[in-house]
């Protein structure tokens, strides 16, 4: 039989627990397969999981990992097949129910689901426990400022992750950006204090290690003359293992003490191609694989050990799980059930990169912030018109 392809990102939470599936297929005798297709799994960048359209990849995959903005997008290319057609709603209903926090809802989209969660995360804080030197993680976003005056604390502000850091700045403050028929991205009220915070902290701890995506920031952290601390960073757990020096994850700061943490949703989820959709042979493949990827011994059990970060949250909660790994979902919890989920119209994600790339500018050059707000909306007002006049949504089945 031809084998499966899938597409996921390069890092060992994105390949670790896939490949090690892959690995114990090819082991099991002919005869004694459970899965009847094999499925071979290629890598890309962490930018091209942010970033590359869905359905550039589509063409050369039956299942993609991807990130829940770029639905809208693709939905409008007809790329992905909606997984009503292939599970029952009870089979779904029972993934909703075990995914955590909004894991399984950030893929619903025009009432259907476009992707099963395989993967959750967050941004939240990291920390280095030695450079602490035995302070508490900062649970308010005033202590992370003091805190930046005596250890070297850094922003995560590579890629799209300045927009992310400010997103989040401003949920802490209790305003969902985005709101349905806005003109602004967020009020003035909520924009101006979120790009003071990043304007303080930005400087501090060296600029290097701020330009860089959430794996570059905390693989310098984990390393020798790493910063001591950063407020926002999308969790890792591999990095409480990793490097010459462990790191300890907590959630992510609030505004105020008590307040809710700031925080946008991370994760990757399952989608399936509809290039080969129609070969009912290749449909029940895929059913096979995304049933076991979603079971809880693969989840709960066979995630954890392989760097794997599961979506099910009896994996988040599990005292074994969390003894293994430094406590890191059990201290990030709070922070992922709450996190919000990021507009899914055709187009954002490239509007979060440009979005990005203006606050990180005008954040190094000084720019006025209320210059920088203006010149954000204009461009979110830009961006809502143009998903307004994209095709409409083609569903295949």
């Amino acid at each position: 039989m031809t084998e499966l392809r899938g597409l996921t990102w390069d890092h060992p939470r994105g390949y670790g627990p896939l490949e090690e599936l892959a690995r114990l297929d090819d082991a099991v005798p002919p005869g004694c397969e459970t899965v009847g297709r094999p499925l071979r799994w290629d890598r890309q960048p962490l930018s091209g999981f942010e970033s590359a359209p869905i359905a550039d990849l589509a063409d050369g995959y039956d299942i993609l990992v991807v990130d829940h903005p770029g639905l809208g997008t693709a939905l409008a290319s007809g790329c992905l097949v909606p997984l009503d057609t292939l599970f029952d709603p009870a089979e779904l209903k029972n993934w909703r129910e075990a995914a955590v926090g909004a894991s399984y809802d950030s893929y619903v989209l025009d009432g259907r689901t476009w992707a099963l969660p395989l993967d959750a995360a967050a941004q939240v804080a990291a920390a280095r426990p030695d450079l602490l030197e035995g302070r508490p993680l900062p649970r308010t976003w005033q202590e992370v400022r003091a805190l930046s005056r005596t250890v070297p604390v850094t922003l995560c502000l590579g890629g799209p992750h300045a927009f992310l850091t400010f997103s989040s700045l401003c949920l802490a403050q209790g305003e969902e950006p985005a709101r349905s028929g806005a003109e602004e991205y967020v009020s003035r009220e909520t924009g101006l204090p979120a790009l003071e915070s990043m304007a303080e902290l930005a400087p501090r701890g060296g600029g290097h290690v701020a330009a860089l995506n959430p794996i570059g920031v905390l693989r310098a952290m984990a390393n020798a003359g790493g910063p001591a601390y950063c407020p926002l960073v999308y969790g890792y757990v591999t990095y409480t293992r990793a490097g010459p020096y462990p790191l300890a994850f907590g959630d992510a700061p609030a505004w105020r003490p008590g307040g809710r943490p700031g925080s946008v949703l991370g994760g990757a989820g399952l989608a399936v191609s509809a290039r080969r959709a129609g070969d009912p042979a290749v449909r029940d493949a895929v059913r096979d694989h995304l049933r076991r990827l979603l079971a809880e011994p693969v989840q709960c059990e066979l995630f954890p050990v392989t760097g794997g970060q599961p979506a099910a949250r009896a994996a988040w909660t599990d005292p074994w799980t969390n003894e293994r790994w430094n406590g890191f979902y059990r201290d990030t919890l709070a922070t992922v059930e709450n996190a919000w989920v990021r507009p899914r119209w055709p187009g954002y994600p490239a509007f979060q990169t440009a979005a990005s790339h203006l606050l990180r500018e005008g954040l190094t050059e000084g720019a006025p912030h209320r210059d920088l707000l203006d010149a954000l909306d204009a461009r979110y007002r830009e961006a809502v018109r143009d998903a307004d006049r994209s095709p409409q949504p083609h569903h295949s089945h």
